[in-house]
């Protein structure tokens, strides 16, 4: 007999789970579709403004300052908007990247990017409901990650490209973990991540085909 004839499972219990199933590939094939049109619009972004640049010949050498500030704070205020992920931001930092020391642009990013998650610690140690936690892709796994290894699990979650970071800073302002000791594992893992943006990204960029201006 099989689990449902011999009275193991009921029915409502089974159609339950296949429903909670099918709810969660819906999310993440959602989670999947957002990630591939976030790429897409970055990439693109970051394809027209590196054309752009060359077209109106600009003088990169004494703009490199100038540069690095609008990365810093183009990343600093896609982070600190908890849950808004924006393209913008990606692109920027492709198309800087590519004209100045990646190094450094990378540098820059991760300092402002790990400086933005704040808001979403402190949104999380005053208790604000920023969204229902358990409805995102990722949940809890994230969850088990920051349980099971600490520090070494905001880390995790900072340097995996995929579910949003903010999720680590709520949960750690919920336990009311230290600041600096969120911030301290979140900063690696961010600078990490824009280091592979930076040089892969760049590096895909020049694969593309010049625009005809």
């Amino acid at each position: 007999l099989s689990p449902i004839e011999s009275g193991f499972f009921r029915p409502a219990e089974v159609g339950n789970s296949m429903a909670m199933e099918s709810l969660k590939q819906k999310r993440w094939l959602r989670l999947i579709l957002y990630l591939v049109v976030l790429i897409a619009l970055s990439f693109g972004l970051a394809y027209v403004l590196q054309h752009l640049m060359a077209y109106l010949n600009l003088p990169l050498e004494t703009l490199a300052t100038t540069a690095y500030l609008v990365v810093f704070i183009v990343t600093l205020a896609s982070n600190a908007a908890v849950f808004v992920p924006v393209a913008l931001h990606i692109s920027i930092i492709l198309t800087a990247a590519d004209k100045w020391n990646p190094a450094i642009i990378a540098l820059v990013a991760s300092v402002g990017g790990t400086l933005g998650e704040i808001t979403a610690y402190y949104a999380g140690y005053v208790g604000k409901r920023v969204i229902h936690l358990e409805n995102t892709p990722g949940y809890n796994r994230l969850v088990s990650w920051m349980k099971r290894y600490g520090p070494w699990g905001i880390f995790l979650v900072s340097l995996q490209p995929i579910l949003p970071v903010d999720i680590a800073g709520l949960l750690a302002g919920m336990s009311k973990l230290p600041l600096w000791k969120f911030l301290l594992p979140c900063w690696p893992g961010k600078i990490i991540k824009y280091l592979l943006l930076c040089y892969l990204g760049t590096a895909v960029l020049r694969l593309l085909p010049p625009l005809p201006f």
